[in-house]
C-alpha cells in the first residue's frame, strides 16, 4: 500500500527522471531533432509538475523533515539547500516562459531564454535527489 511517507522518495525519483529527460532534450536539441526535443521537454514539464503536486501534498500533511546532521555535514546540508529552494522558485515561471515560446516556435526568443532555464532547472532537479539523500539516507550521528 502507497502511503504519504512514500512521497519523499517519489519526489526524490520524478526529480531524477526530470534530469536525465532535460539531459536527452538538450541532446536532441543540438542534433537538431526538434520535434524529439520537443517531447521530451514535454515530458521534463510534466514530470516536474507532478514531483510539485506531490511535493505540495506531502508537505500539507507532514510539515517539514528537520535536517539532524551536525557539523561540517550540517553546513553543506544549507549550502546545497539554499540555493535549490532559491532557483526551484526561479525555475517555475522560467519553464513556463520558456515552454510557451518553444511550443509558439518563437525560436529566437526561446533559445534566449532556454539558455538561463536550462542550467537552473537541471541544478534544481539534481539538488532536489541530494537534498533527499541528505534527509533520509544520511546517517546522524
Amino acid at each position: 500500500m502507497f502511503s504519504v511517507t512514500d512521497l519523499p522518495a517519489l519526489n526524490a525519483s520524478l526529480n531524477a527522471l526530470c534530469t536525465v529527460l532535460l539531459v536527452i532534450a538538450v541532446m536532441h536539441v543540438k542534433a537538431g531533432r526538434i520535434e524529439q526535443h520537443r517531447r521530451t521537454m514535454l515530458m521534463a514539464f510534466t514530470t516536474s509538475v507532478l514531483f510539485l503536486v506531490s511535493y505540495v501534498a506531502y508537505h500539507a500533511q507532514v510539515g517539514s523533515k528537520p535536517f539532524l546532521g551536525t557539523g561540517l555535514i550540517r553546513t553543506v546540508y544549507f549550502a546545497i539547500l539554499i540555493p535549490h529552494v532559491i532557483l526551484a522558485a526561479a525555475v517555475v515561471p522560467l519553464a513556463l516562459v520558456t515552454l510557451r515560446r518553444g511550443l509558439r516556435r518563437d525560436d529566437a526568443r526561446h533559445r534566449a531564454i532556454a539558455k538561463w532555464t536550462f542550467p537552473i532547472w537541471l541544478f534544481v532537479s539534481v539538488t532536489g535527489v541530494i537534498v533527499y539523500l541528505m534527509l533520509y539516507w544520511l546517517p546522524t550521528s
